[in-house]
C-alpha cells in the first residue's frame, strides 16, 4: 500500500527500563518535538522528559490498555492531518506486551507512515546477561493468571528448543516457575528483576532453585529467561504414526510430514521416506 502524502508519522520510541540516561538523543528530540506524545503513564513520560531536560512541546495524551480501542481513532486522526505522534509505553518498547499494536496495525492498514526510534527492551537485555544461548529465541510475554491455562501454556513450550523469554508479576513467579519446573524439567534459566535500576538482580540456577527462592518473596519488575529443550535423537519410524495421523485428519502428506518433522527436529525426507515405507 503507498503511503498517505502529507499525513503525519507515528513514531514508537523504547523508553530507559529504569536510568534515564540510556534514553536515546532522538526519544530526547522526539519529546521536545512531536505535536502529540501518546503515552502509558502521562506522568512518567512527564517525569522522564524532566530528567532529560526537555519540555514536552505537544499534546500529552494517555493511552494504556483500557483506552487504546477508544483513544486510538483520535490518534489516527491527528496523523491524517499531518501531525506527528509519538508513542511511548512506561518502559521498553511500544507494542511488546505493551500498548501499541492496535494504533500500529490501523496505520498500517491505511498507509499511514510509522517508524521507529530503537532502544531499551527488557527482553533482549535479560536475554544477553542471562548467560543462555541468545543465536534463538522466543518471547512468549506474560503466561496466563490461572494455573490451569498456565500449565497448558507451559506445556507447549516443552518441545521448544529455543530459548525462552517471558514476563512475570513478582507474586506470581514462584508458582510459574514451580509449574515449569515440573513440566519443563529442571532446565537452567535465569531471573531478571529491576533491570537497569538501583536494585537490579539477576539469579541464574535451576528452575526448581530459582522457584524455591521466588517462595520467599519477590518484587519489582521481572523477566525471565528459560533454557530450551535438549535436542532428542529421534527414530523417523516413530513418528510416522503423528504423520499419519494428521494426514486423516485432511492435511497434506508433505504439510504433515513438515510439521512432524520440524517439531522433533528430524529432516523432511528421512520421515517421508519413513512413511512411504510403512505404507508399502
Amino acid at each position: 500500500m503507498d503511503l498517505v502524502a502529507g499525513s503525519g508519522t507515528l513514531l514508537l520510541a523504547a523508553t530507559p527500563l529504569g536510568d534515564a540516561r540510556d534514553a536515546s538523543a532522538r526519544l530526547t528530540d522526539a519529546l521536545a518535538s512531536a505535536d502529540v506524545v501518546a503515552a502509558e503513564d502521562t506522568r512518567r513520560v512527564r517525569a522522564l522528559a524532566t530528567a532529560l531536560g526537555v519540555t514536552p512541546a505537544g499534546k500529552v495524551v494517555s493511552y494504556y490498555e483500557v483506552v487504546e480501542s477508544s483513544r486510538t481513532p483520535m490518534l489516527l486522526d491527528a496523523l491524517r492531518e499531518g501531525r506527528n505522534v509519538l508513542l511511548v509505553t512506561d518502559a521498553g518498547m511500544p507494542s511488546v506486551s505493551d500498548p501499541g499494536y492496535r494504533l500500529v496495525s490501523a496505520c498500517v492498514a491505511e498507509g499511514l507512515p510509522v517508524t521507529c526510534l530503537p532502544g531499551p527492551s527488557a527482553v533482549t537485555t535479560a536475554l544477553a546477561v542471562s548467560g543462555l544461548p541468545s543465536d534463538r529465541f522466543c518471547f512468549e510475554g506474560f503466561p496466563p493468571r490461572k494455573q490451569g491455562e498456565r500449565r497448558r501454556w507451559l506445556g507447549r513450550l516443552v518441545a521448544e528448543q529455543r530459548t525462552c523469554v517471558f514476563f512475570e508479576a513478582p507474586h506470581r513467579l514462584a508458582d510459574t516457575l514451580a509449574d515449569a519446573a515440573e513440566l519443563l524439567g529442571d532446565r537452567p534459566a535465569a531471573v531478571c528483576r529491576e533491570l537497569t535500576k538501583t536494585y537490579e538482580e539477576i539469579r541464574r540456577g535451576g528452575l526448581a532453585e530459582l522457584a524455591e527462592w521466588a517462595a520467599e518473596g519477590v518484587r519489582g519488575e521481572i523477566t525471565v529467561v528459560v533454557g530450551g529443550a535438549e535436542v532428542q535423537s529421534t527414530d523417523p519410524a516413530e513418528l510416522v504414526a503423528q504423520v499419519e495421523e494428521r494426514a486423516a485428519g485432511g492435511v497434506r502428506l508433505k504439510d504433515a510430514v513438515a510439521e512432524v518433522a520440524e517439531m522433533a527436529g528430524v529432516r523432511k525426507k528421512e520421515l517421508y521416506d519413513a512413511v512411504l515405507s510403512a505404507r508399502r
